[in-house]
């Protein structure tokens, strides 16, 4: 049987990896991750094909022309992420349910390709208060980048309407709880 698609988008901060790691751990929903391609350099122990596929700007910008592409961006002057079509067909033909871990704009982009054979789900905190304090807990980033990230949260916020479910991650193992449902309920009809 062919495999479905389980899309997660959210503001940075809203534990929309936490959950899909959870996700992750339970082999009944033979979930695969998808591993994006990019043109940045590798950093640390990345590896190809694991944390992602790593292409120059121009290989790229060739998968781009021949079409190669689910969705992709460009977040920085030649500086590309996406996912391809091929990757993800390969999985899904296996019988593996492709987790999507996207932006909301790449996250709509692959619900309108796949339709009903996708779920697509959008995580979102109580309210920005705090997911600024979550931001600030990490210690992780400077003022400006905090700014950045809630700047951005605001944005992405107005896309909640346009997925099938939006989960508050107020409480965790709450999120984590309601993903699963969702997610085994999808997978399992």
């Amino acid at each position: 049987m062919r495999g479905k698609c389980l899309i997660f988008s959210a503001p940075s901060g809203s534990g929309k990896s936490t959950i899909v790691n959870f996700l992750l751990q339970h082999p009944e929903l033979k979930m695969s991750f998808s591993v994006s391609a990019t043109s940045r350099a590798p950093r640390g122990q990345e590896k190809d094909g694991e944390a992602y596929f790593f292409l120059s700007a121009d290989e790229f910008r060739r998968h781009i022309e021949n079409g190669d592409f689910l969705e992709y961006e460009q977040v920085y002057e030649g500086v590309y992420y996406g996912t391809l079509k091929e990757q993800v067909e390969k999985l899904l033909e296996q019988g593996r349910n492709v987790v999507f871990d996207v932006d909301v704009v790449g996250g709509c982009n692959i619900k309108r390709h796949f339709g009903n054979k996708a779920l697509s789900m959008f995580i979102q905190p109580p309210s920005l208060e705090v997911l600024e304090q979550r931001l600030r807990g990490r210690a992780t980033d400077s003022e400006e980048m905090i700014a950045k990230r809630l700047a951005k949260a605001r944005y992405e916020l107005g896309f909640a309407p346009e997925f099938d479910l939006t989960i508050v991650n107020d409480r965790l193992d709450d999120a984590c709880a309601e993903a699963y449902d969702a997610v085994n309920s999808f997978v399992n009809r």
